[in-house]
């Protein structure tokens, strides 16, 4: 699969990002933040995705948009002071982010995407997702902000420009996992920064091999202040 093509709206976002990542950001408050997308997203949601990599026997990564995630630098468990890499238990890890330069874009057990999809310009959404199943040998970890930024692009929109409903993400991953039915996916749809809905892990194969024919997009919510608008469909 060669590299996917960008719609001409995707590639001027990309340049955006770009003069964010090495000057700074406006915020919806009217401050500006110089240090930006130095955050590791993944840090908040390490012990539920641990017992999947585990799971899955993961040793190699895809960072999918990594920002500034630094795998290798100690404290991203403040309980034991490891690495990412030592908590998981990873062996090598790629980033691929175009915003800074880092084009690593290659095969791997497991590819993991935090907040970054709402960054993607609506029409380049069916490709990139699908690039993650394609990259991805066993396993795609996915976090999608459905709440707007405190950032603010350089002409002056929300840095979150694709806002959708956790259900409308769930349905975007199921149809393109029918194409790739032995990965396995976690999705996590966030509706706060501190609290969304997590769905059931699941393979799309696994779909066929069930009693009967109804398949409903199970879920847990997490987070107190979870104001999430969909019916409680737990598993």
């Amino acid at each position: 699969m060669e590299d996917i093509k960008l719609s001409k709206k995707g590639n001027a976002l990309i340049k955006l990002y770009e003069e964010m990542a090495a000057k700074g950001i406006d915020r919806v408050d009217g401050t500006r933040k110089e240090k930006v997308y130095n955050d590791f997203q993944l840090r908040k949601f390490r012990h539920i995705c641990k017992h999947q990599i585990s799971n899955e026997k993961i040793k190699t990564v895809l960072d999918y948009g990594g920002g500034g995630s630094d795998w290798d630098a100690p404290g991203f468990d403040p309980g034991t002071k490891q690495s990412a890499k030592q908590f998981f238990q990873i062996q090598r890890v790629h980033t691929f982010e175009p915003a800074r330069g880092l084009m690593e874009k290659k095969k791997a057990d497991c590819v993991v995407c935090m907040d970054v999809l709402e960054h993607i310009f609506i029409e380049d959404i069916p490709k990139v997702v699908n690039e993650l199943f394609f990259l991805a040998k066993k396993l795609v970890i996915v976090n999608v902000a459905c709440y707007k930024a405190k950032a603010l692009l350089p002409n002056g929109e929300n840095a979150h420009i694709t806002l959708r409903s956790p259900d409308w993400w769930k349905g975007v991953f199921d149809v393109t996992a029918s194409n790739y039915k032995g990965t396995e996916v976690m999705l996590i749809c966030s509706v706060t920064i501190s609290s969304g809905v997590r769905y059931k892990t699941f393979k799309f194969g696994d779909y066929a091999s069930v009693e009967g024919y109804t398949t409903e997009a199970l879920f847990k919510v997490f987070g107190k202040k979870n104001r999430s608008p969909l019916s409680r469909r737990t598993f």
